[in-house]
């Protein structure tokens, strides 16, 4: 195939180029004419030719931190960028090996069936030990193999990185953005919670962090991200993992990602050996579940990870989530009297559809939604008010309460009405942070508490 040839021009790579374009790690001429488009972990260059039919694509990907070898990272790269999204074979037809300006090159042919016609691409990857950036090119003809060489030949590619394990030195930078480790004032009262079973969370910009012992665990805030469609799980956990861990390392080593969609609620882990910007080596897990959150653990060795939390290398179901998930629960922050001013919203909904077992035949719905106002102002005092609709079959019960009063503090962790619902009531009361704000959790003592790592102290 003609394609294979083209990666060895990458070594005639001499001089300037004109209209030289930078993207992440690479420098080159795109094609003249070609269509640029902007994606959000790529840019692509693409051409058709609606009378003869042909089209011809260069897709440039963001980096990401390497998998600690070339051999491993061409693998990775070859399954999310060829395999998964166009159906080639699991392995390329040709891997073209070469070193060029101090980085490992690799280059692997493959072919697919596009608009029912047949295609070839070819995947070219960088590698360093300690980022890797990739670049595809895909076509349904030959005709372009001119302008292919012309990219090849212009690109150019940053040194590469470093890693310096010296303490009075700073190693390279990551080309990704870091998240904010400082601490944080938000004009809330309490930043810091110490738990009585020696757990310490405090409240930082993109993050809580918690500690214990030698585990760290950062508790990440939601984001955008979240609400992505991404319907394979080990790509949703990948995705997750280069947004929130990657950017804060410089190189890795045996990965694992977990691949078993075995729930409803699916776990998505991923763990490595990664090593930080001050040269220090230490474990690292990435974890979600459900409302959990994503959930990030650092201890010094997998085998302390192993040891508190009893989840090894999955390869199958299993049920010790259970451990990793109430992790969620360390972001808990007390609550003053003066942290309550203004207006609280929650609201909740939900619906059943019904089917008879036996024939299968519809039976009905039923639907269920509620909205709730807490409205806190001077001198402890407060009003409440609830709306209810509850829907059956098409009849509608609508009802509604108020009630407004005083309230008082019983520590930092209860608040007393002197009436709701006609009798006074105490309410389990706590923060959980989120990026720029608090979120205020309610629970009627009578209910009970969610305190999966004892007492928060008073």
């Amino acid at each position: 195939m003609k394609y294979v040839i083209f990666t060895f021009s990458l070594l005639m790579a001499v001089g300037s180029f004109a209209q030289q374009q930078t993207y992440d790690l690479l420098s080159f001429t795109p094609p003249s004419g070609w269509t640029k488009i902007t994606r959000e972990n790529a840019i692509a260059f693409s051409f058709t030719d609606n009378v003869k039919r042909t089209w011809a694509q260069i897709s440039i990907v963001k980096s990401t931190v390497s998998k600690g070898n070339m051999e491993n990272d061409f693998q990775s790269e070859w399954k999310d960028l060829a395999v998964t999204p166009y159906g080639t074979s699991q392995q390329p037809q040709a891997i073209d090996k070469q070193v060029f300006n101090g980085w490992n090159f690799w280059s692997g042919s493959g072919k697919f069936v596009f608009n029912n016609e047949n295609a070839n691409l070819i995947l070219s990857s960088f590698s360093d030990g300690q980022r890797c950036i990739s670049f595809v090119i895909m076509s349904n003809t030959t005709a372009y193999g001119a302008k292919f060489d012309a990219f090849i030949a212009s690109i150019q590619i940053s040194q590469p990185t470093v890693v310096n394990t010296s303490s009075k030195q700073q190693p390279a930078e990551s080309k990704l953005p870091v998240g904010n480790d400082a601490t944080v004032a938000d004009g809330f009262h309490f930043s810091t919670t110490n738990f009585d079973d020696g757990w310490t969370s405090v409240v930082k910009p993109d993050w809580v962090e918690s500690t214990k012992g030698n585990v760290k665990v950062v508790l990440h805030y939601p984001r955008k991200e979240d609400g992505e469609y991404i319907s394979q799980q080990v790509d949703r956990t990948k995705r997750f993992w280069d947004l929130l861990v990657a950017p804060r390392y410089v190189s890795a080593s045996d990965f694992f990602f977990y691949e078993y969609n075995t729930s409803f609620e699916p776990a998505y882990f991923a763990s490595a050996n990664l090593t930080d910007k001050s040269g220090k080596t230490q474990f690292v897990a990435l974890f979600s579940k459900a409302k959990s959150g994503w959930i990030e653990v650092i201890m010094p060795t997998k085998a302390d990870f192993v040891k508190v939390f009893g989840v090894d290398r999955p390869d199958s179901y299993f049920g010790e989530w259970q451990a990793l998930f109430n992790l969620s629960g360390l972001n808990r922050f007390a609550v003053s009297s003066d942290d309550l001013k203004g207006k609280w919203t929650s609201d909740f909904s939900s619906s059943l559809q019904y089917y008879n077992t036996f024939t299968g035949s519809y039976a009905g719905y039923n639907a269920y939604s509620s909205s709730q106002n807490f409205s806190f102002g001077t001198n402890r005092t407060y009003n409440w008010q609830i709306w209810t609709a509850n829907s059956t079959n098409g009849g509608t019960v609508a009802q509604n309460a108020k009630s407004s009063g005083t309230f008082t503090m019983k520590g930092n962790w209860q608040v007393v009405f002197s009436k709701i619902e006609n009798k006074p009531k105490t309410y389990n009361a706590y923060f959980s942070a989120i990026k720029g704000g608090r979120v205020l959790w309610l629970q009627d003592v009578e209910y009970g508490d969610y305190t999966p790592f004892g007492k928060a102290a008073k």
